[in-house]
């Protein structure tokens, strides 16, 4: 039995970074043409011309608050905003909701958010009954997770959320072989089949998702006999990346592109740097091009030890939304991504927000080995002309500054 889901997890790094570029231009065009919010984002886009990531880069980054923004200003004209290419009818089968609301449609390709992979990787194989505890309800984290079950040839309960006992007593009379759902959930369910007295000695292996999965949590897992994996999806992306058994990182998924860019801005960071990540999908019916996820990751240098070629990144380090309220005025990191890029001098900044309420400081703390007092005096004056508001500056020599992806430090008491 092969230990990969398909050949594409073992292609040469360079064969795989080729067939993603060759496919953008047509996706983009493909966006521009079916969806119009699209049409209307990259109008002035030749999609020829981006068969680069530098070129990709130069695209502008549609966040999950614009998506939202747009949907609810032409809510009786196009429930989706214009980014859907689908409109109703038999090639969108379902619509789900996120909260905001944000409304998502589904289409009829087979394994339609590409979760096959991750739950082979996972363990899972042909035959296997899956229990399924994400949401069937408004959001389509259940289905995201069958549609991915089925195309591996796996039956699937449809156990959702909640009635933990009933979870129970299901896994119990079936037997599957593992669980989807959240890490949490699993937990509950384990410790209330052991108030029950209930053995579930079937369940030896789990693809979690939706929360932070910490390894004291994993190992608790593990000490019960179940092997838990996880993987990070979006309601809009579909899956982004997933864990395999090396536990080293999350591989990316065949099916995106990603990039990691400064936190507020499209600008892509070096290996290692962290930031927000970027996915561009290659999904004709919700054709998302440069979508900000609002997460904070990293590139990992190097390949998966399982031999599987495709890039990994850290896992989830936080949220990349920063904007904070000062003295009545909000400050965005990319306001200070804007001052930054004013003086190359500046390797690093991070905009620190102090006090007590009602009495807030900023202090620009920057990375430079610049030494004149002229800079600091000019970097005070481009924060005050772009936020409107007074900053100190402190000079700090590279590599003081922690490399978290926090561009915005709130450091204010609120007691």
């Amino acid at each position: 039995m092969t230990e990969f889901f398909d050949a594409l997890e073992t292609r040469d790094p360079a064969a795989r970074e080729a067939a993603l570029l060759a496919a953008l231009p047509a996706q983009i065009a493909h966006a521009r043409a079916a969806a119009p919010a699209f049409a209307d984002i990259l109008a002035h886009v030749d999609p020829a011309q981006v068969t680069s990531r530098a070129a990709l880069a130069k695209l502008p980054v549609t966040r999950k608050h614009e998506l939202l923004e747009r949907q609810q200003a032409q809510r009786a004209l196009d429930p989706f905003g214009g980014f859907s290419a689908l409109r109703f009818g038999p090639d969108m089968p379902r619509v789900f909701a996120s909260p905001g609301p944000i409304y998502e449609p589904e289409g009829t390709a087979r394994d339609q958010w590409r979760t096959a992979r991750a739950l082979y990787a996972a363990g899972f194989r042909h035959g296997e009954l899956i229990h399924n505890c994400f949401s069937y309800h408004f959001v389509p984290a259940g289905a995201m997770m069958e549609s991915g079950a089925h195309a591996l040839g796996c039956t699937v309960f449809a156990g959702g959320t909640g009635q933990t006992e009933q979870q129970v007593q299901a896994m119990a009379e079936l037997r599957p072989a593992g669980y989807v759902g959240t890490p949490s959930f699993l937990k509950i369910i384990l410790e209330k089949a052991a108030e029950m007295q209930q053995p579930l000695p079937s369940m030896r292996k789990a693809l979690v998702s939706g929360e932070a999965f910490p390894p004291s949590l994993r190992d608790w897992l593990t000490a019960r006999g179940i092997a838990a994996y996880q993987c990070y999806a979006t309601a809009d992306l579909g899956l982004i990346a997933y864990e395999t058994s090396a536990r080293e990182g999350l591989v990316l998924d065949e099916g995106v592109l990603v990039e990691i860019v400064r936190p507020g801005t499209g600008e892509p960071l070096p290996e290692g740097e962290v930031g927000e990540l970027v996915v561009t999908t290659f999904n004709p019916a919700y054709p998302l091009i440069r979508f900000g996820t609002g997460d904070l990751s990293a590139i990992l240098p190097g390949t998966c030890p399982t031999g599987r070629t495709n890039t990994r990144i850290r896992g989830w380090l936080g949220r990349a939304d920063q904007t904070t309220k000062v003295r009545g005025m909000f400050v965005h990191p990319g306001q200070v991504a804007d001052v930054v890029r004013r003086f190359p001098q500046v390797l690093r900044a991070r905009l620190v927000v102090s006090g007590e309420m009602g009495n807030d400081q900023m202090v620009l703390k920057v990375e430079t080995r610049e030494t004149a007092a002229g800079l600091a005096e000019l970097l005070s004056e481009t924060m005050r002309e772009v936020t409107k508001l007074r900053c100190e500056v402190e000079m700090l020599p590279p590599g003081s500054l922690p490399n978290d992806g926090i561009v915005i430090e709130d450091a204010r008491s609120y007691r």
